[in-house]
């Protein structure tokens, strides 16, 4: 296993030392390696590389990715996001057939799928969504399935058609408070990704309905749990935080690094509204640790 220098995501930003919490190892052993190989021999995008993940060699190496469908070109401009805009191509409607694949030869249990935002297609790329989870049940039917899914402009029927598909857990991120969505989610609103939660649970009880926040863009905390209540209002079962690092100088800068004690304290004030999991740290993303949350929540 080679061993390699500390590096961190925000290496292409004005020089700001970080924390040393925020600092990661990057290892490259033969899982990673594997699975590299792997999605590259498949043409698969993870959303581990394109968004620049601080975890992705720890997850990687425990053969665990998050699937990054409809393309590696993301029609938003988001203020945070690591991940390439501009106009995408047309569908690929054999992408559902090699994640599949992929997630049989991987030999998952779990497996998350997310997308870019596809605001150029009248469905927001749903049917892929909904198909790429139906060839991994058709594959691999033991293994659990969670998507990250963008808010589809408010499309509902775009919405049943991914949950009618069945993921056991349905997760579509709010990412920051209501004050700051102008700067940080420019094309997002608000309300809508909170109906967005709550018409998944409503229409489909049995699924676990996720979300989560980055924080250091300039929030208050009386604004993070006036997000959490909201999120509980709405019917969401588990939730997320960690910590905003920028992926270079073009995007929003970092306000404030929060410290580990009061990512803690943030997760005891999340489970006093009734969570029933919540994963919060410096490096916490929205699929990291997600195959332990699958019994926990059930």
């Amino acid at each position: 296993m080679e061993s390699l220098p500390i590096i961190h995501t925000d290496r292409k930003a004005p020089s700001q030392p970080l924390p040393p919490w925020l600092k990661v190892r990057l290892t490259q052993g033969k899982n990673y390696v594997d699975l590299k190989n792997l999605m590259r021999s498949q043409t698969l995008h993870t959303v581990c590389e394109e968004a620049l993940c601080p975890n992705i060699y720890e997850c990687w190496e425990s053969r665990t990715a998050t699937f990054l469908i409809l393309g590696d070109i993301c029609t938003r401009n988001c203020g945070f996001c690591a991940v390439t805009t501009g106009r995408p191509t047309g569908l690929d409607w054999e992408e559902p057939l090699r994640v599949a694949q992929s997630v049989e030869d991987m030999g998952l249990k779990h497996v998350v799928i997310t997308s870019v935002t596809r605001d150029d297609v009248p469905d927001g790329g749903s049917a892929i969504f909904a198909e790429t989870i139906r060839a991994i049940r058709r594959r691999v039917p033991t293994c659990t399935i969670e998507v990250l899914t963008p808010d589809f402009l408010g499309n509902w029927d775009a919405l049943i058609t991914v949950a009618d598909a069945h993921p056991e857990i349905f997760n579509h991120n709010t990412e920051t408070v209501p004050r700051l969505y102008r700067h940080v989610r420019p094309k997002a609103k608000y309300e809508r990704s909170m109906e967005f939660l709550r018409r998944v649970k409503l229409h489909d009880p049995s699924i676990v309905t996720k979300s989560g926040i980055m924080v250091g863009l300039g929030e208050t905390r009386e604004e993070i749990h006036q997000v959490f209540e909201d999120l509980r209002a709405n019917l969401v079962d588990v939730l997320t935080v960690g910590q905003y690092l920028r992926p270079d100088a073009k995007h929003l800068p970092v306000e404030r690094y929060y410290p580990p004690e009061e990512f803690a304290e943030i997760k005891e004030e999340a489970l006093a509204l009734g969570f029933s999991h919540v994963e919060s740290g410096p490096l916490v993303r929205s699929s990291y640790h997600a195959a332990s949350q699958v019994p926990e929540v059930r």
